[in-house]
């Protein structure tokens, strides 16, 4: 099968049934998967921090060893067809896999439709510059960094 994507993909083929690069093409590069949760072991919310992977490149929201990130950090979780039931609730509210997941089209701004990558941040959703390095920050201060997630 060709690497191309096929025309509104996202429309018309079942997210189990996308091609690898249709899968990739998904993300918006907002770089909020990549920051740091704090879940309350009672409630089970989950709490977004401006704390980030350290692989993640805080200009580009993009992680820097995307291909071998498992070698840097075993625990990164790998969105699959098959894994995002078991993640959805971590997934930001305005990622295209939790809203194609969950019947709903893409925005506007997503690069897929307006075809520009740098819409996400334009519009206030990516993290693009609003980020600090996991290494910068004890666990223990991960509280002092809790935000609201820009939607």
């Amino acid at each position: 099968m060709s690497d191309a994507l096929r025309p509104r993909f996202w429309e018309t083929v079942p997210l189990k049934d996308m091609t690898r690069p249709e899968w990739e093409a998904l993300c918006d590069g907002c770089g909020k998967c990549c920051l740091n949760k704090l879940e309350d072991e009672d409630t089970g919310q989950v709490e977004l921090t401006d704390v980030a992977c350290r692989l993640l490149d805080n200009g580009t929201c993009r992680c820097s060893k995307y291909e071998t990130r498992h070698d840097f950090v075993p625990e990164c979780i790998v969105l699959t067809p098959k894994t995002i039931a078991k993640n959805f609730y971590w997934l930001p509210k305005t990622c295209a896999y939790r809203l194609l997941t969950d019947g709903n089209p893409l925005p506007d701004w997503h690069y897929l439709l307006s075809g520009d990558p740098d819409a996400v941040h334009r519009v206030g959703i990516g993290m693009r510059g609003r980020t600090v390095s996991e290494i910068e920050v004890a666990d223990d201060d991960w509280e002092d960094h809790i935000i609201e997630e820009p939607i």
